[in-house]
């Protein structure tokens, strides 16, 4: 997208004139600029001229659902949201702190702890550029909709893009099939992110830490935890003992960050390949080696 056209998208959905844009980090899947009104307002925009229909209405929907938990971790205010494009608040960046990493931790606590009804969501999401399905019956426990909804599709996809191998294929499954013994104790659905890796987490200039694309759900807090930590996090032990002070963490929770990275490393094998494949046999594996306490 050129950047008058871009600058032209944004200013459309905010019924006024752009004085500005220039681009900014934002992924791979969106541009992202940082766009100076007429009227003087900064903001922060993404826009994808292939988006699917409801691609930034989903991201949207998302974070204002995040946003409704008390206490919780804050998101940037959503301006305007079209076909093609999303326009944020623009937060100035600052550096990691440890104080925002403890606050981090007690907030993600509190948005966990809002709760939801059942696992999943009303509506299938997106995670990358890859369609998210969120529906399961609402009795369903985490260990089916993390079978149904996160790892089996993942799984073929990998398998069909040849990411992964027949035994790869096979030890996943039986990870699959055990997840009601590997899952830990039983827990209620929680307000997760779904993609919360560190590039998802925006600390601000004011000290504050701000979730930004998430794919949320109602889903098991351990992941939103595990996928801290699958990239790594600044200050991630901090963001990990302020959050279990205020929002205790089930008994065996760090033998189980493997399993729940499981499914982003099966999104990565699908979309990338790679080495990735090959991690997710070995995270598999060593599912299978150990019976996991819980």
């Amino acid at each position: 997208m050129s950047r008058s056209r871009g600058a032209a998208r944004v200013a459309a959905l905010l019924g006024g004139e752009a004085r500005d844009l220039a681009p900014v980090s934002g992924g791979d899947i969106c541009a992202a600029y940082r766009v100076v009104l007429a009227d003087g307002r900064t903001v922060f925009a993404k826009a994808r001229d292939d988006a699917p229909a409801d691609f930034f209405a989903v991201e949207a929907a998302g974070l204002g659902w995040l946003a409704a938990a008390r206490g919780g971790v804050a998101v940037p205010a959503v301006l305007a949201v079209g076909a093609h494009a999303l326009v944020l608040e623009w937060v100035a960046p600052g550096p990691p702190s440890a104080a925002g990493a403890d606050r981090l931790g007690f907030e993600l606590a509190a948005t966990h702890r809002a709760g939801v009804a059942a696992f999943g969501a009303d509506r299938p999401g997106y995670i990358g550029t890859l369609d998210l399905p969120n529906a399961v019956a609402s009795t369903a426990q985490w260990p089916e909709f993390y079978a149904e909804c996160r790892v089996l599709p993942y799984l073929r996809l990998a398998v069909d893009r040849g990411a992964m191998d027949a035994a790869g294929a096979r030890a996943v499954q039986e990870v699959v099939r055990r997840l009601p013994e590997l899952a830990g104790p039983p827990e209620p659905p929680s307000r997760v992110h779904g993609d919360l890796w560190s590039g998802n987490l925006l600390w601000g200039e004011d000290g504050l830490v701000r979730l930004v694309d998430p794919a949320a759900h109602g889903g098991h807090r351990e992941t939103d935890l595990a996928m801290l930590a699958l990239f790594g996090a600044p200050y991630l032990k901090r963001i990990l003992s302020a959050y279990d002070e205020v929002f205790a963490l089930a008994t065996g929770w760090r033998e189980r960050v493997p399993l729940h990275q499981l499914y982003p490393l099966l999104v990565h094998a699908g979309l990338f390949g790679g080495g990735y494949g090959a991690q997710v046999t070995r995270v598999a594996t060593g599912l299978l080696s150990r019976r996991l306490p819980g």
